[in-house]
């Protein structure tokens, strides 16, 4: 059959090109990683545990972590009071036996975190208050001055340690907590790490010739020599710093013994040999720390109100302190109920303190926490059996004048990691709210730039004497304002809970993170939660259920 004239050939398609691909921005140039609540290269968490062998060497490694902080604020404080160098040991020795207490305190009924609690630089301003006052009187000695110095910082620990007690038990400090997001506890736990630069390469510059090269040893050893013997890698892993503070302080003796600085000036004695201590020939072979070994304590209503400040300090930078080491030991947030029962014992092993006469109170150590994660292990009987080493050496005062004389610049190498693990941490929080936010990204950028900024102006116009730049006729009042405004972490607090519970808060609990947040905040909130912080079962039958 033909065709007929009205038939007409169809035009040929138009190609047209398939619409450009709606991937997001750089999707297509690597993977993404989702949100992860513990850190899947811990090898122990909070309740795992490393062999016998391996938990002894570890835990005597938090010990002499947690030693300089001690022996920098007794180095301090102690000849500003009248002391002499037995003071001073004595002091080591007081204040390392309180914390062994107040570690294992918090370890069994506490927060249950593998966290060792230290000698706190928050008592800074009330201690040279208190100092200052007896400066300009007269005494038989300098002894005499040192003892009713004691006895002053005695008192006034002993009252200001119910502060603790009280927002501590009354769950006041955990119901605060409450208003926290990941929002918040990012600056906070940064800050609880960027807040200690000073005790970092500042004071490590004070000998550069020995604390350089245990930073950078330290950095090769613990990081790179593993990769190089992987048959070596756990023990480079967990076992370099040990290995690095030896071989460092042998060469610090080297250098003492060979006469490097005969004729450097006394600060850089006091900082690079290892002999300028005097520890080892004043400290008593067994001396057991006993109550009100100073005397009767002396209460005085100036000082105990600055004391107060100080730790309400402890408490916030304590907080910060416990979030990075739930981190970093494998557990979920500590819930607020938690977090009230370790302030509360944190009191009780203030009024401790006082009693038995250490000179500062303690809080969360940082550089333990930060210990955690250079080793990867979180283990909780770790840092319990840390405290048999602090038992025996504030004990055997011989022994533990030994590693006393550490140079400082070797522990401010130590620092500048361990300081760096800790705030790195805290970012990893942001991970669980919206941080394409611009709302979140301002409550962080400013909580976080004014957690430093705020306290490093208070304290750059603090006076050597411990007068600050809020100076109004109310002593007290001035050491509670300065005191607080001179922590990081407490400011940090105070900022970003404000903006946080305050900018558009309501409409923005989805960026907060606070749909993952919340299960958290109560014991049975998340399943986890009574895993990782349960109390021991024979402590808890003898415990009414509401104060669980």
């Amino acid at each position: 059959m033909g065709e007929t004239g009205h038939h007409h050939h169809q035009p040929p398609p138009v190609l047209v090109a398939p619409p450009p691909s709606q991937m997001p921005l750089g999707a297509a140039r690597g993977p993404t990683w989702a949100p992860t609540e513990q850190l899947h290269q811990l090898q122990f968490c909070i309740h795992s545990n490393p062999s016998w062998p391996e938990t002894f060497l570890l835990a005597f490694q938090h010990y002499i972590v947690m030693l300089g902080s001690i022996v920098i604020i007794a180095s301090t404080f102690v000849p500003r009071m009248g002391g002499d160098h037995g003071d001073k040991a004595r002091v080591i020795q007081t204040m390392l036996f309180m914390s062994a207490i107040n570690t294992l305190l918090q370890t069994i009924l506490g927060t249950r975190l593998p966290t060792v609690m230290t000698a706190s630089f928050a008592f800074t301003l009330p201690l040279l208050s208190i100092i200052n006052d007896y400066s300009d009187r007269t005494f038989r000695s300098e002894h005499e001055r040192f003892e009713v110095t004691m006895r002053t910082i005695q008192g006034s620990l002993i009252v200001s340690s119910f502060v603790n007690i009280f927002i501590g038990f009354s769950k006041a400090w955990g119901n605060f907590t409450r208003f926290f997001s990941p929002i918040v506890i990012v600056p906070v736990v940064c800050v609880v790490g960027l807040g200690l630069f000073a005790r970092g390469f500042p004071l490590l510059g004070n000998c550069v010739e020995i604390g350089l090269p245990m930073l950078i040893l330290l950095v090769i050893f613990q990081q790179y020599l593993k990769l190089v013997f992987p048959r070596a890698h756990y023990i480079l892993e967990r076992f370099a710093l040990l290995l690095c503070i030896g071989l460092i302080w042998a060469f610090a003796a080297i250098l003492t013994e060979a006469g490097a600085y005969n004729n450097a000036k006394e600060q850089t004695k006091q900082s690079c040999r290892t002999d300028r201590t005097f520890l080892i020939s004043s400290a008593p072979w067994v001396r057991i720390p006993y109550p009100f070994q100073w005397g009767k304590p002396i209460f005085r209503a100036s000082h105990v109100f600055g004391m107060m400040g100080a730790a309400l300090v402890t408490s916030a930078e304590s907080t910060g302190t416990y979030f990075a080491a739930a981190r970093l030991a494998g557990a979920t947030p500590p819930p607020a109920s938690v977090i009230s029962q370790s302030i509360g014992l944190q009191g009780v092993g203030m009024l401790l303190e006082g009693i038995f006469g250490a000179a500062v109170g303690t809080t969360a150590s940082v550089e333990n926490v930060g210990l955690l994660g250079l080793t990867h292990i979180g283990s909780r009987r770790v840092v319990q059996i840390s405290t048999a080493f602090m038992f025996f050496f504030s004990i055997f005062g011989k022994f533990g004048a030994f590693f006393a004389s550490i140079p400082l610049p070797i522990f401010a190498a130590i620092y500048c990691v361990l300081f760096g693990i800790v705030a790195a941490v805290g970012i990893t929080f942001i991970q669980f709210a919206n941080n394409n936010s611009l709302r979140n990204i301002y409550v962080l950028g400013l909580s976080l730039f004014l957690g430093i900024s705020i306290p490093q102006y208070f304290i750059s116009n603090t006076t050597p004497n411990g007068v600050g730049p809020v100076r109004t006729d109310g002593i007290w009042f001035d050491d509670i304002v300065n005191t607080i405004f001179s922590s990081s972490p407490t400011v940090a607090i105070i900022v970003g809970t404000l903006l946080d519970n305050t900018l558009d808060a309501k409409h923005s609990a989805a960026d907060r993170g606070l749909a993952w947040w919340r299960p958290f905040q109560s014991r049975k909130g998340d399943s986890r939660n009574e895993e990782f912080y349960s109390l021991p079962v024979r402590i808890r039958e003898y415990i009414p259920s509401r104060y669980l």
